[in-house]
């Protein structure tokens, strides 16, 4: 019992510090997820003298934590957010973990010594970005990107862990039973198909068994979150008995559960919310235990080396083949090239080879560690200057809005809201709650009282409304504190605006001719947006159209387009090496450079111009 206490005491004083240091983090910028890995290696065997070498219990308690971040981040993901993105986020998480395995072993056969079999199997361990790290940066940076990057980027490190999981296990294998390249056959491309297979169908069933139970079988809603959490463990470990992939199983199940209407799930995302954190805070720390850092300075050099090449070769190159196929600009490629975070994932994966008994596998071990290290000093603590930097940040649409969302018990087809009145928002300055919106509720210095007989409405009142869920973004602008606009915004939504029912003839007349195709010559402005962003236009999207960019700076309730900024002067290109641009950019350069060509022969003298029509 002595002992038992001496543990829990050790293990809960190193909670509170982590907890205690994400309060340093916000305030500096600091990657938080940093700092709970380096707590863990100043408590380890090189600084306070903590001796921990067990690697298959670090392995099933950072599988589970992991689990439980999967989930909670497919809870969060709202579905057209993932129809959004899903297709070049699976490509990225599927071809792009492949093409970065591919050419990160070329680096660790000239830098490490190692033949092609193990260069890929260090390839594939830090071959996929950590959910973990990309979820938490993205979620408290405060950087507000476009709704279609930032998606990408959480459906892509919510699904790259299967392939790198698979990869890793196959390599580790043929390695420790000597079988080599040899040992490839179809048995493993069946193996992968079935596994994936098995993921995204036990995920579905998984996620309809949570919603159902969730909505049939509960009463109290202190017990809903318990339910929630151990359904969704159920579907990890049920699938991975099945011979799936459970992580995958688990985010597809946290995706649909998430998006359906469930019993007390305000409660449910709260709860969620407190158990991410502490599994992330957990499984960071006893990574950072297992670490021997006396081990680290002989490989320190190549190490870094070898991060630096993931960083600036790898990922980009893979990243940029990837999306070649879809509409990304050359600065959304470029960021998302740059948030390729390595974390947990990678620490977990580097395990296996230690597990199977693969020659040097603590070499593994260790560079990995220094590799994800480097990534989170290098590219966690620079993401926000440097979506500064690319102009990927949008101006915000609201100032600040405090609001709750409260539970309605059986299927109530209204939502109960409170909101906060905010300094300086409409509300104050005289605007009207709408007739949909039934407010029934103030509080005002503690005391509540009917809306009836509340008066004008004063700042820090609290208001409840009973709404339709469709219009809550409604509410939200009438709420909030006002947002004015500076010169940056101003420039960022273009030098006029047109109306988005304007013929889009008109503008190829004016910035064409000959830019729209046979289906968009009877379309007007704002549907030849939504069409060529396929089929949804978000705020703040660009598309470019000949000379110029035209920018979505309004939608109305019904997310349609209501105001279409125009930018005369093109988007500065994110590099002027040929690199990070789509294939319609490429169609256009190819374009330009055959007008160009035309041009100058047709200038020379004595040249003949072309037969036609005068």
């Amino acid at each position: 019992m002595e002992a038992f206490y001496i543990v829990l005491l050790v293990g809960t004083v190193l909670v509170l510090a982590a907890a205690l240091s994400s309060l340093l983090a916000f305030r500096f910028g600091a990657p938080l997820l940093l700092i709970f890995l380096s707590i863990g290696l100043l408590a380890g065997v090189d600084g306070l003298g903590i001796r921990f070498e067990n690697y298959s219990f670090t392995f099933m308690l950072g599988s589970l934590a992991l689990a439980i971040v999967l989930f909670d981040s497919g809870f969060m993901t709202p579905i057209h957010s993932f129809r959004l993105a899903a297709a070049p986020a699976i490509t990225l998480a599927s071809v792009g973990v492949l093409l970065t395995t591919g050419i990160f072993a070329f680096a660790a056969t000239i830098l490490l010594n190692f033949n092609w079999l193990e260069g890929l199997l260090l390839g594939s361990i830090v071959a996929s970005t950590d959910a973990a790290a990309v979820f938490f940066l993205l979620r408290v940076s405060g950087i507000n990107i476009r709704d279609k990057v930032r998606s990408t980027l959480e459906v892509e490190s919510g699904t790259n862990d299967p392939m790198a999981i698979f990869l890793t296990i196959a390599l580790a294998e043929l390695l420790a039973t000597g079988q080599g390249f040899s040992g490839l056959d179809l048995h493993f491309l069946f193996l992968f198909v079935e596994e994936m297979g098995l993921g995204v169908i036990c995920g579905l069933f998984g996620g309809m068994m949570i919603v159902w139970v969730l909505n049939r079988f509960t009463s109290d809603r202190g017990l809903a979150p318990i339910f929630v959490l151990t359904l969704a463990l159920l579907v990890f470990s049920f699938t991975g008995a099945m011979g799936g992939s459970g992580f995958l199983a688990v985010y597809v199940a946290g995706i649909y559960s998430g998006n359906r209407k469930m019993f007390a799930k305000p409660q449910i995302i709260r709860f969620n919310e407190g158990l991410t954190w502490l599994a992330q805070i957990i499984m960071f720390l006893v990574l950072g235990l297992l670490a021997t850092p006396s081990q680290f300075p002989a490989i320190l050099l190549p190490a870094i080396g070898l991060a630096l090449f993931l960083i600036f070769v790898a990922r980009p190159i893979a990243v940029w083949l990837s999306l070649l196929p879809y509409d990304f600009t050359q600065q959304e490629t470029s960021f998302l090239a740059w948030v390729g975070l390595r974390g947990a994932v990678s620490i977990l994966l580097a395990i296996m080879p230690v597990l199977s008994g693969v020659e040097n596998g603590q070499l593994f071990f260790n560079t990995t560690f220094i590799i994800v290290l480097v990534s989170l000093l290098v590219q966690g603590w620079t993401i926000k200057p440097v979506a500064h930097k690319l102009g990927l940040i949008i101006p915000p649409r609201i100032g600040a809005v405090d609001k709750i969302e409260l539970d309605l018990p059986g299927t109530a087809h209204h939502e109960l809201i409170s909101y906060r009145v905010m300094k300086d928002s409409p509300i104050l300055q005289g605007e009207r709650i709408p007739r949909w919106a039934m407010p029934s509720l103030v509080i005002r210095d503690g005391r509540s009282m009917r809306y009836q007989y509340a008066g004008r409405l004063k700042e820090n009142d609290q208001v409840y409304l009973f709404i339709s869920p469709a219009y809550s973004k409604l509410l939200d602008r009438i709420f909030a504190s006002q947002v004015p606009v500076d010169e940056d915004d101003a420039e960022f939504f273009g030098a006029f605006a047109i109306s988005p029912t304007r013929p889009a003839k008109e503008l190829d007349a004016a910035y064409g001719p000959g830019l729209l195709s046979a289906n968009e010559q009877n379309m007007t402005v704002g549907d030849l947006i939504t069409s060529r962003l396929g089929g949804r236009a978000d705020y703040a999207d660009r598309i470019r159209f000949g000379s110029i960019i035209l920018i979505v700076r309004e939608l109305d309730e019904h997310e349609h387009v209501r105001s279409i900024g125009i930018s005369l002067e093109p988007v500065e290109p994110a590099t002027n090496l040929p690199i990070f641009i789509n294939m319609r950019e490429i169609a256009h350069r190819v374009r330009d450079l055959i007008r160009k060509y035309r041009g100058k022969h047709l200038a020379k003298p004595g040249a003949v111009p072309p037969e036609g029509p005068a």
